[in-house]
């Protein structure tokens, strides 16, 4: 007879059992939601909501802004990895947040002096496809604008700029905190089609162009969005003295979350980051991780965390469990941990362990908010790094921080396993190096996965992730393991 399925692991837990994902089966339950209808919006952190409960994993295979703005736009998040130079890693922040601002934060200028023909051979020599130039002074303030009308209207190419463009005190122009909402408004009302926007020294701070605007501002219905309408992204910032100083500098481009991540964060350096980042930015949410048990999760939501990451060594291309012995299987974990802060208002984001969208059906009904997900994601166009071929198959590839190739090449690596000042080769991998198949725009690969959440949904009568919690379940054995899989069958993969 099967039981709720947190009754159930409750019962394993007092047994001494721990159990994975694919332990478990949830018992369909009378529905009167179709999936279509079901709504799987879940949470990151105390303040930040998601549409679709998918986080991307802060790994240098995984999430750059490329992955972040798509996340997002699909109404994740994602986590930019440390991996790189805290300056860089704020630009990739930056370029998040300006995305659907229809924002140009650096316009190319030009300067009064120049001829017509030097402004055409310009737009050759770099290939711009636009011919809207502001014109600055050698102090960078805005003295006028120079349109695709303009070279219409003077055809000698000898023509100075000074003479064609249009001066500043006929240009309609905005601030430097114009919205995209009141751009478009200032757009309509003077039928212009670009806004440059300038400080109280004249100096040009960015440009909105009217069908950047128009189509950002028309598109946003399920995006993970600020209270400024900016689309929202993550960094990971490692502890101590590195996190502080890039948490200070993703503060400044409007960082949402600063994500403490390090391969055990029940440690009094995590705890301590989290407690000065709280108290430093206050308006910011915190999240942490890793943990497994529920003292860990009690301590880090106590030190002031707005989200928990769960999940030590289930992984894909992780062998922390391997190489030392610890961990708890993932099923238990989340559910150790959801226990732990019940009441609390601490998400708990499954990390690791996801191999199919069914795993995410059962993490969201032991309790999880949100998955982390890496190698299902590390596949698609918006992850780093090229195609490859392998005996004519496309791949991409894919490793952890705790690879032997993270530690030699990157310094977040070495110290989030607490490796640092180890020689080179002479550390201790807790992950491998590998490829994932190609799967082209991450758009398809969340579909498939949204699908199946929402499938999940239909069968247990759950309208919404909370709805999912009531759902009842069973241990399976190793037979009704494979049962569940196809079986018996030459499998077709020519398509």
């Amino acid at each position: 007879m099967s039981l709720s399925l947190q009754a159930l692991l409750q019962k394993r837990a007092d047994d001494g059992f721990a159990l994975a994902y694919s332990d478990l089966l949830l018992e369909p339950a009378h529905s009167a939601v179709m999936p279509r209808d079901a709504d799987p919006s879940g949470r990151f952190s105390r303040t930040i909501p998601l549409s679709v409960p998918f986080v991307s994993a802060a790994m240098s295979t995984v999430t750059t802004a490329s992955m972040a703005i798509a996340m997002a736009t699909h109404g994740g998040i994602g986590v930019i990895h440390p991996a790189m130079d805290p300056e860089e890693q704020r630009k990739m922040v930056r370029k998040v947040k300006l995305r659907l601002n229809g924002l140009i934060d650096t316009p190319v200028t030009i300067r009064a002096q120049i001829s017509l023909e030097e402004v055409r051979q310009l737009r050759e020599d770099k290939g711009y496809g636009f011919e809207t130039f502001p014109v600055v002074d050698d102090r960078d303030r805005l003295v006028g604008i120079i349109t695709s009308n303009d070279f219409k209207f003077w055809p000698d190419p000898s023509t100075l700029v000074s003479d064609a463009m249009t001066p500043y005190e006929k240009i309609v122009h905005g601030k430097r905190s114009t919205t995209p909402e009141e751009a478009r408004t200032l757009m309509r009302t003077h039928r212009v089609r670009v806004l440059p926007l300038v400080d109280d020294d004249r100096k040009l701070v960015g440009l909105y162009v009217s069908s950047d605007v128009e189509r950002v501002l028309g598109s946003r219905k399920n995006y993970t969005l600020d209270a400024q309408g900016h689309l929202r992204v993550a960094a990971s910032i490692g502890t101590l003295e590195d996190a502080y100083k890039r948490a200070e500098l993703l503060a400044s481009v409007g960082c949402d979350a600063f994500v403490v991540g390090t391969a055990h964060a029940d440690t009094q350096g995590v705890l301590e980051t989290v407690h000065t980042l709280k108290h430093t930015y206050p308006h910011i949410d915190i999240v942490a991780g890793n943990t497994s048990y529920d003292e860990g999760a009690k301590r880090l939501a106590q030190a002031g965390a707005d989200g928990i990451l769960v999940g030590q060594g289930p992984g894909s291309i992780c062998t922390t469990r391997i190489v030392a012995g610890i961990g708890i299987p993932q099923a238990s974990a989340v559910f150790e941990c959801v226990q732990a802060l019940k009441g609390s208002g601490v998400p708990i984001i499954a990390d690791g362990g996801i191999t199919t969208s069914g795993d995410i059906v059962k993490a969201l009904a032991i309790g999880a908010s949100a998955v982390m997900l890496g190698g299902l994601l590390a596949g698609t166009d918006e992850a780093p790094g090229e195609k490859v071929y392998v005996n004519g198959q496309p791949m991409k590839e894919y490793f952890g921080m705790g690879s032997g190739r993270a530690m030699r090449e990157h310094a977040a690596s070495r110290k989030r396993y607490g490796q640092q000042g180890i020689p080179s080769g002479k550390h201790t991998p807790e992950g491998v190096e590998g490829r994932v198949p190609y799967r082209g725009p991450i758009e398809s690969v969340i579909n498939e996965l949204l699908g199946g959440v929402r499938s999940g949904m239909g069968y247990l009568g759950a309208k919404t992730i909370e709805d999912m919690r009531a759902a009842h379940a069973v241990q399976i054995t190793q037979a009704g393991y494979v049962e569940s899989r196809p079986h018996n069958i030459y499998l077709d993969h020519s398509e």
